[in-house]
């Protein structure tokens, strides 16, 4: 039996959730809001962005699955992966603010001067 779309949508949602218990608390609190955040603002987005948002989030969850070395302890790596110059360029400028304010809370900044 083949999922429909709500289907794997639901279940890559929940696949995060529960990969984000391995993180520290405070990343897994912040990650879980972004994740929330971009599924829901996700929900309308046609076809062809459903695919490629589909996409990314499998192979952050894979990814994710792989740094929490979930075939075993031997297999963990550290967690994070940096960006390089084509990945920046790929974003948006919507994406890029978002991406500044993910730093900012992470690294516990302030945007103020």
């Amino acid at each position: 039996m083949e999922l429909s779309h709500i289907q794997r949508v639901k279940k890559v949602y929940k696949i995060i959730l529960r990969l984000h218990r391995g993180l520290p608390p405070e990343m897994q609190v912040l990650g879980n809001n972004y994740v929330r955040d971009e599924f829901q603002r996700h929900k309308t987005c046609n076809t062809g962005e459903a695919a490629i948002f589909m996409h990314e989030w499998t192979d952050y969850a894979l990814s994710l699955a792989k740094q929490l070395g979930l075939r075993g302890p031997k297999t963990a790596q550290q967690l994070g992966k940096d960006l390089n110059e084509k990945d920046y360029d790929k974003f948006r400028d919507e994406q890029m603010y978002q991406l500044y304010e993910l730093m900012l809370a992470a690294t516990g900044k302030s945007n103020e001067k």
